[in-house]
């Protein structure tokens, strides 16, 4: 189901007892962090802050802090369902009969649910604050870390588009309130709202940005997701919903923005402009310098009568964004099948904060085919910036570390079985010694063939396993042994 807004989501989650009010006030500076972490660690419920000191609007946090939450937002029972339901979109196969028919009409069905509708008035701008009425501080945001540089109003949704093709982005950076009127665009160099900012600065030309809080989950969600610049955020998010997204014109910038946002701001970015931004505790569990980044003068401020803050503590795993990039993991193993056809499944342990390692399982068939898929893997999207690549056989459970632990740890000859390059890494890694650029490694923990070079009397050995016969056996007998 598609939810309308966020307001109708955090209702959902009180009605199922997965939402609870904090009614006392709470500082936004560090002690709603420590609340939330806590939370979070015990898989409890998203919160409320009704009372945020210092700001005069509730704060809503911890919203995707579960996978069956994160499912939920998303109108599904659980993240594969939806990945289900885009690999059944790429099949390929003609009808047959009626039934298939049916089938492929029922496809074309859902995707004319796709495209976002345009409507003239909207709840986003029911109250509209322009030039010095624009009041940042009414925002709860919140200084996570003790060594922040300052308030950061998270989770907020970033519209910009292509000053020469006009082709429309949605990302979701962090964003640092430097005063009343000013929020830092932390975007980093892969993104795409950073290409559009340097093809303006080329031509000498402002840019247009409107940034949206509180919207429904699945368009939050798509501003997170790794789409390719060509793939609209739009319709991606009117594919998870089956619903469309009503949107709007802004007040005061040639973007739009969803309808049902809690709050939007809208600016101008001069070119050439820069301030310090950082530092900031983000989701490595390390502080980020201080670097210079654009910051957005906001002209107007738009939002619903008695809106609600949506916001995000990121820092060392568990976090509230751990769900949001399983989600992205489950939904994306088609199109990451459609690349690399071998790939039976594959895991992005949030310890490794989703790009330091990669765990791949493959249906292997020909010598050396775990490093073809490394390669592979190092030049899909996002997964380029992977550092650690582990590839098992298509038995082995990627989701259970155990035993990939078991296989990486046992089934490797690191004379031969280890592939090592130098390659792009995410902009907020630490460890590299160059910004941006660091090695990477590629583990092979597969089973080994005879043409690797695997020439030992017997090949391969079997695994110890138990017999079927005796498990049922002992399955059968098992209340009398009286353990």
């Amino acid at each position: 189901m598609a939810w309308a807004d966020l307001r109708a989501f955090l209702a959902h989650l009180e009605r199922h007892g997965d939402l609870r009010h904090v009614r006392v006030p709470v500082d936004p500076v560090l002690e709603v962090t420590e609340i939330v972490t806590r939370v979070v660690r015990d898989r409890g419920p998203a919160l409320l802050f009704d009372r945020p000191a210092g700001a005069d609007m509730p704060l809503a946090i911890n919203v995707f802090g579960t996978e069956r939450r994160m499912a939920a937002a998303l109108g599904a029972s659980s993240l594969d369902e939806i990945g289900d339901r885009i690999a059944a979109m790429l099949r390929p196969e003609l009808p047959v009969g009626l039934t298939g028919l049916r089938e492929a009409l029922g496809k074309v069905a859902a995707l004319r649910t796709v495209p976002p509708r345009m409507v003239r008035t909207a709840p986003c701008q029911h109250v509209v604050l322009k030039g010095s009425d624009v009041d940042l501080f009414r925002l709860p945001g919140v200084h996570a870390w003790p060594d922040d540089g300052g308030a950061f109003l998270n989770l907020g949704l970033t519209h910009t588009k292509h000053p020469e093709t006009g082709q429309r982005n949605l990302g979701m950076y962090r964003l640092q309130r430097h005063d009343a009127r000013t929020v830092g665009m932390h975007w980093q160099i892969h993104k795409d709202s950073n290409a559009h900012h340097a093809v303006a600065e080329r031509r000498g030309e402002k840019l247009p940005v409107a940034i949206a809080f509180g919207c429904d989950p699945a368009v939050t969600y798509a501003a997170s997701a790794p789409l390719p610049a060509e793939i609209d955020e739009y319709l991606f998010a009117g594919f998870l919903r089956g619903e469309r997204v009503e949107m709007v014109d802004c007040l005061t910038v040639p973007l739009r923005v969803p309808a049902n946002a809690q709050i939007v701001l809208e600016g101008w970015l001069e070119p050439g402009q820069r301030r310090p931004e950082g530092p900031f505790g983000d989701h490595t569990g390390f502080y980020t310098p201080v670097e210079p980044f654009p910051a957005l003068r906001v002209d107007a401020m738009t939002m619903q009568r008695d809106p609600v803050f949506q916001t995000i503590v990121v820092g060392r795993p568990p976090q509230e964004d751990g769900p949001l990039g399983k989600a992205t993991e489950r939904i994306f193993l088609p199109l990451i099948r459609m690349m690399i056809p071998e790939i039976v499944d594959y895991d992005l342990p949030v310890e490794g904060v989703f790009h330091n390692c990669a765990i791949v399982s493959i249906d292997k068939r020909y010598p050396k085919h775990a490093q073809k898929v490394m390669h592979a893997v190092w030049g899909a999207g996002l997964l380029s910036l992977s550092k650690l690549v582990v590839v098992v056989d298509a038995d082995c459970d990627v989701h259970d570390y155990s035993e990939v632990a078991w296989r990486a740890f046992g089934n490797v000859d690191y004379a031969h079985d280890l592939l090592t390059t130098i390659g792009p890494v995410d902009h907020l890694d630490h460890a590299s010694y160059e910004q941006f650029f660091g090695g990477k490694i590629g583990v092979d923990a597969t089973r080994k063939l005879p043409a690797e070079g695997y020439r030992r009397e017997g090949g391969w050995p079997a695994e110890a396993v138990m017999d079927q016969a005796t498990r049922e056996l002992v399955a059968r007998r098992w209340k009398e042994y009286g353990l």
